[in-house]
């Protein structure tokens, strides 16, 4: 079964199939109540706790250029907590419409940023542009999402070069082909590291690598808080198209869609989607593999309503994560990727007994 030829219709996989679902807007509205409310408890939540209504206090306060008020609260909530929780809901959502659109883009249910070797190539663009010094200082940190743009981009070309390799393509060579040279591109990073010279930003380095939120800043958000809306509207604009990629291209060119065209559109933005990414959060595994199959569970593989519940989804996971990984410890703080590592791991394993024990 994973070793389907891709341009065989598969009628399991159609947007449509016959699966009992609820309709899309209780979910997305369920969601949407839901983030403001895990933003104040991840604002709340800490060290120092905060009650809910002094955050929202600070935050009226700065909304409507008031003074400070006394205290350390409005240092914590404005400077250091609001802007990791608002970062910590942009990567999250932006994870969500990666993986789902890479999962429609290639037909593969395993596919995702990080499997594919699209994170490893975004890390490697974004620790090259960090320790050589090149692109790393731009403003609002343009460079170093340059950076891993490119090495998203020229990753992803080379994996589906691979995969497609003879004519033929098989969704288990292109993820095996991404793990490969992922891991390949992961041991480059390594070294590139290792030559810092700096162990302070060596370990720094080491801890961005296995997802990090907490770097964040008002100034670091500006590229995702417009990357990922602007990638929300271009991904719900190509829905249809998704869909239709779905059936295989054959099906998909007898629908109108030009699938080179639509492909070529895909390659680039959930490219771009991941260096911003991986830019300014570090490689956060399996967050873009499992939002989309959760979301698919409840409101069906329709692309027009399984983009936005998968944004939402994504977000509102990714800042519970985030409170986790600030409070289960009180010494230090666990990064990202080792608590989305936890849950995914068992979640792919149940993925890939789904999808062997269809194929008994």
């Amino acid at each position: 079964m994973l070793d389907t030829p891709a341009r065989t219709p598969r009628k399991d996989a159609a947007p449509t199939r016959a699966r009992r679902t609820v309709p899309a807007w209780p979910s997305a509205l369920l969601l949407a109540a839901a983030l403001p409310a895990a933003l104040t408890a991840a604002v709340a939540w800490g060290s120092t706790s905060i009650p809910p209504g002094e955050v929202w206090s600070v935050v009226w306060r700065r909304a409507t250029g008031e003074p400070p008020g006394p205290g350390t609260d409005d240092l914590i909530v404005w400077q250091l907590r609001l802007p990791r929780a608002l970062l910590a809901a942009l990567v999250g959502a932006g994870l969500g419409l990666v993986g789902t659109a890479m999962q429609a883009l290639v037909r593969n249910p395993l596919a995702d940023p990080y499997f594919l070797g699209v994170s490893n190539g975004a890390s490697l663009g974004a620790v090259a542009a960090l320790v050589l010094g090149f692109g790393g200082g731009g403003a609002l940190g343009l460079g170093l999402s340059g950076a891993a743009f490119a090495g998203a981009l020229a990753t992803f070309a080379l994996v589906w070069a691979v995969a497609r390799r003879g004519g033929g393509f098989a969704p288990l060579r292109l993820v095996l082909a991404g793990v490969a040279i992922g891991q390949f591109l992961s041991g480059f990073t390594s070294y590139l590291v290792l030559q810092a010279g700096d162990e302070q930003q060596t370990h720094s380095v080491l801890f961005w690598l296995m997802g990090s939120l907490s770097g964040a800043s008002w100034p670091l958000l500006a590229v995702p808080a417009i990357a990922v809306p602007a990638g929300m509207l271009l991904l719900q604009a190509r829905a249809r198209g998704l869909n239709a990629l779905l059936m295989g291209d054959e099906t998909a060119a007898g629908l109108g869609v030009d699938v080179v065209r639509l492909r070529r559109e895909m390659f680039a933005l959930t490219s771009l989607l991941t260096g911003v990414l991986v830019a300014v959060s570090g490689a956060i595994a399996f967050v873009a593999l499992m939002v989309p199959h959760a979301c698919r569970l409840v409101v069906g593989g329709d692309h027009r309503r399984l983009l936005p519940v998968s944004a939402l989804f994504g977000a509102l996971l990714l800042i519970v994560v985030d409170i986790v990984c600030r409070t289960a410890m009180d010494t230090q703080e666990l990064p990202v990727g080792v608590v989305t590592s936890l849950i995914g791991a068992p979640a792919l394993l149940y993925l890939l007994d789904r999808r062997l024990g269809s194929a008994r």
